[in-house]
């Protein structure tokens, strides 16, 4: 996280203290940095340059307006799952021809909205739904474009709750149905197949599942076009890591190295669906200790940010590094070994749920009421998961560059959280 470090004692995102953010919006408080975010994007652009591939940033990683409109300036697309993230992309002036809908449960409504809009394809899930978006694509005398989600059976070796590209898993279509509903779209000619997808997870550490996945996608592309499809877009969703812990994941190059030289051999167009990759690393939660207890042998440090502000941890068993704004002992490189003059806490929330833990056991500095805390890693899968738990405000959202900054969302207030309920007079 270069754009996070920390200087003469204490935390900075890019030229700006975290802790005049902090005193400035509250806590807890989401804090972006803008050149991380452009430079994330950047990097896998660069790498796959060759395939000059369509980027669809993943709406569902972060979907704050102000970072869509950032990444359509720096020429990404986007990746949805549902109507209201295509009307987002809309909202932030987003090219919709460069659309990508995925989602298992598309509605009729939502298929008509991405028609509408001209998108560029559909990832269909199921034959059921290819059948829904023929139907509504003959009511309005239109072709749709679609791309088969297929399910290669690939193990990603990721989380159980995030691999996606197994048999078993409620996302696509088995690879073995492919030629079948191939020509089941050939016949109708509501329907035009332009490609296929795979998405196998996330987040993926090896190369290995992509070099997989891309030779089976050629295949079932070349058996496509041999049967008179038109078919050229091979969509091989996101998943890229990220480093959470230390250095762990792959730079984007290293899965351009083993998908770039199939897809420019088939003479296939690529499209990919990176999210986390962008926005993982390029945010953080700054949350203030409430109160600190001894209690069953344990340290407990409470803070002000929970599992409605940033669900992984409790979800996925995720691993983010917490370290404290202005520390009395230097941040280590390794955040998972015993670290001297810290000791073993548990950093919890205020969320009324056991587990409602960011880090178990975790070695920190000792930390008193109303010092800050940064959990790293946050900028993904953060406030898009988050909710209103226990009648809990939503934190603000910080974009900064170079030695600027500016809110993108205010803090939420607790008339917003009844703002939308009817009683009765």
């Amino acid at each position: 996280m270069d754009h996070f470090e920390y200087r003469d004692g204490e935390l900075f995102c890019e030229e700006v203290r975290i802790a005049d953010l902090a005193a400035e919006f509250g806590t807890p408080l989401w804090v972006y940095s803008q050149n991380a975010l452009l430079s994330n994007l950047r990097e896998i652009q660069i790498a796959f340059a060759e395939a000059e591939p369509v980027i669809c940033y993943s709406v569902k990683a972060n979907s704050n307006l102000s970072i869509l409109k950032l990444m359509n300036e720096a020429g990404s697309s986007f990746d949805v799952v549902s109507g209201g993230e295509l009307y987002r992309v809309q909202q932030a002036g987003g090219d919709t021809t460069r659309v990508a809908f995925a989602g298992v449960g598309k509605t009729d409504a939502e298929i008509r909205f991405g028609l509408e809009s001209n998108i560029l394809m559909f990832n269909v899930e199921s034959e059921a739904e290819l059948d829904a978006i023929a139907a509504v694509a003959g009511d309005m005398g239109v072709v749709a474009p679609v791309a088969l989600r297929l399910n290669p059976n690939i193990d990603a070796k990721t989380h159980a709750k995030t691999t996606t590209g197994k048999k078993g898993n409620k996302f696509g279509i088995d690879i073995e149905r492919a030629s079948e509903l191939a020509a089941k779209v050939l016949a109708d000619g509501r329907l035009s197949l332009v490609g296929i997808h795979m998405h196998l997870g996330s987040p993926i550490l090896t190369t290995e599942p992509y070099a997989m996945a891309v030779k089976k996608g050629v295949e079932i592309v070349n058996e496509f076009r041999a049967a008179g499809h038109d078919t050229n877009w091979i969509n091989l969703g996101g998943g890229f890591g990220i480093n959470y812990k230390q250095n762990e994941a792959p730079p984007a190059k290293a899965f351009a190295d083993v998908i770039v030289p199939a897809i420019r051999e088939a003479g296939c167009r690529l499209a990919l669906e990176p999210g986390r990759f962008i926005c993982g690393n390029a945010g953080v939660l700054i949350s203030s200790v409430t109160f600190t207890k001894r209690e069953g042998g344990k340290l407990f440090v409470i803070q002000d940010a929970a599992m409605n502000d940033l669900v992984r941890p409790a979800m996925y068993d995720a691993f983010h590094r917490i370290w404290p704004v202005k520390p009395a002992v230097a941040a280590p490189d390794d955040f998972e070994a015993e670290i001297p003059g810290c000791e073993p806490v548990d950093v919890v929330g205020p969320v009324c749920e056991s587990g409602d833990v960011l880090a178990k056991a975790r070695w920190l500095p000792e930390t008193s009421r109303g010092d800050l805390i940064c959990t790293f890693s946050a900028g993904a899968y953060g406030t898009t998961m988050s909710s209103n738990y226990n009648s809990r405000p939503r934190g603000a959202e910080v974009m900064v560059s170079g030695g600027t900054h500016r809110i993108i969302r205010r803090r939420e207030t607790y008339e917003d959280l009844v703002a939308n309920e009817i009683i009765e007079s």
